[in-house]
């Protein structure tokens, strides 16, 4: 079951004790002094907020939620560049995976599952735009995400380049006709860029990235699901590492 704080006093205990919130919602038109300190500790802890009408929160609850209404993560997010460093001193080349904009929540237990069958050491999501480590999203990874580490950042391609300043070769994966995965050297420390199936890895990232692969398509329809392709790229990194 989905985790909730109601309330914002409540909300501002949580975020002050540590607690990792996915997002909090807050009711339309509200204004107090509690409400200017709890959005000022949304945005000194990058926590995504949105506005809703009130008639919204009766999705979530009916519960004396005060206009607010804090999500919380069943999993703690974990720092990119801690994970990178203890994989490289362990003598491994590092493998991370960045999500630019999947918000479907199965899509991103299913890839979760993948990864972590696949070695992966790390997955990269965004702020804004991604489903968050819900129950849902746990139960699909087959409990996966209590596994595989999950890393939260605000700006994509900034952490792209600290990514490349770290060693790691970005690679992109795209729905165009770029050079086919199979003929890419995957050998190299990794940070494996997937996008949305609906707009795919956007321009601002896509800059940053250091190559852009594609899995070739024979019939009628132009490309496979974000999951799917992604389980077929990381087993071919694992295919082209365990023959080196």
């Amino acid at each position: 079951m989905e985790n909730y704080i109601y309330g914002i006093h409540p909300a501002i205990e949580a975020i002050k004790s540590g607690k990792e919130i996915n997002k909090v919602f807050i009711r339309k038109g509200m204004q107090s002094e509690q409400l200017g300190a709890l959005l000022k500790l949304l945005n000194q802890y990058n926590i995504p907020t949105q506005f809703i009408p009130a008639e919204a929160f009766n999705k979530y609850t009916r519960k004396n939620h005060q206009g607010v209404l804090a999500i919380v993560s069943p999993v703690e997010y974990q720092p990119y560049d801690e994970i990178i460093h203890r994989v490289f001193a362990s003598g491994r080349d590092p493998f991370v995976l960045v999500l630019d904009g999947i918000t479907d929540v199965r899509n991103f237990g299913a890839i979760a599952r993948s990864a972590e069958c696949a070695g992966v050491n790390a997955i990269i999501i965004t702020m804004i735009n991604n489903p968050g480590i819900t129950p849902d999203a746990v139960k699909t990874s087959a409990g996966a995400l209590n596994t595989i580490p999950v890393c939260r950042v605000k700006n994509l391609p900034d952490t792209i380049k600290q990514l490349k300043n770290s060693g790691l070769e970005i690679v992109a994966c795209t729905s165009k006709n770029d050079t086919p995965y199979t003929e890419h050297d995957f050998k190299k420390p990794l940070a494996l860029v997937m996008g949305s199936e609906e707009k795919g890895i956007s321009p601002v990232v896509l800059k940053e990235t250091d190559y852009c692969i594609g899995i070739p398509v024979m019939g009628s329809i132009d490309s496979l699901n974000v999951s799917v392709a992604t389980a077929v790229v990381m087993y071919e990194v694992i295919r082209q590492r365990k023959l080196s």
